[in-house]
């Protein structure tokens, strides 16, 4: 698979959706141990606005205005850090971007790059904090380094990449959020790298599914 369209774009968001609803339970467990819990309920919910705004998109034309009005749905129903983080992943790589009917497996990496670069800006996390980045920074240097492979051998990478980062957040302690005064967070993960695994996982899942 070397290009998505918009249609395909629209579609793989839907499936990612329905994978992170399905997954509340498991990162509201995962965010209990050393945070307030509530990290699967925002994630759902910001994902079940982004569904419901992409259901509303009947025969999208452009590949960017998808991912922006997924972004958009969860920053504006999330709030706080997890909906600006989260909604700057699909959103703010796409943002500016000369409208395109679809996009290759290249221009798809560095608009993750791009989302990444948003992230790092005002969410001021490197690898490392365990946060979300150091699953998704990893990912994006995957999806990089395998892009000229297509779409199937690219997030095939970026999930693997991302799930070694997810563990890796085991190693470190939490330097934001309500991790942060909860004592040693040592051998927990990450939430957030964990919903950032859950997404590279599913859109490895329906672009292997459309090839």
């Amino acid at each position: 698979m070397e290009r998505i369209n918009a249609q395909q774009a629209k579609e793989m968001l839907l499936y990612v959706a329905d994978c992170i609803i399905e997954a509340k339970p498991m990162l509201t467990e995962v965010d209990s141990a050393i945070g307030d819990g509530d990290h699967g309920i925002g994630m759902a919910g910001g994902l079940k606005k982004a569904k419901d705004k992409l259901l509303k998109m009947e025969e999208p034309a452009d590949v960017y205005a998808v991912f922006t009005a997924a972004g958009k749905a969860m920053l504006m129903s999330m709030g706080g850090a997890s909906g600006v983080i989260f909604g700057s992943m699909f959103m703010g790589g796409a943002k500016g971007m000369e409208p395109a009917g679809q996009i290759s497996a290249g221009e798809f990496a560095d608009m993750m790059k791009n989302s990444l670069a948003v992230i790092k800006e005002r969410g001021k996390a490197e690898v490392g904090d365990k946060t979300m980045v150091d699953a998704f920074s990893p990912a994006v240097d995957a999806m990089l380094a395998h892009a000229e492979e297509g779409f199937v051998a690219m997030l095939e990478k970026a999930q693997e990449s991302a799930l070694k980062g997810v563990e890796s957040t085991k190693n470190f302690e939490a330097k934001f959020g309500r991790a942060k005064t909860q004592g040693t967070t040592i051998g927990f993960q990450d939430a957030g790298a964990t919903s950032v695994w859950i997404i590279m996982k599913a859109m490895y899942e329906y672009v292997s599914q459309e090839r």
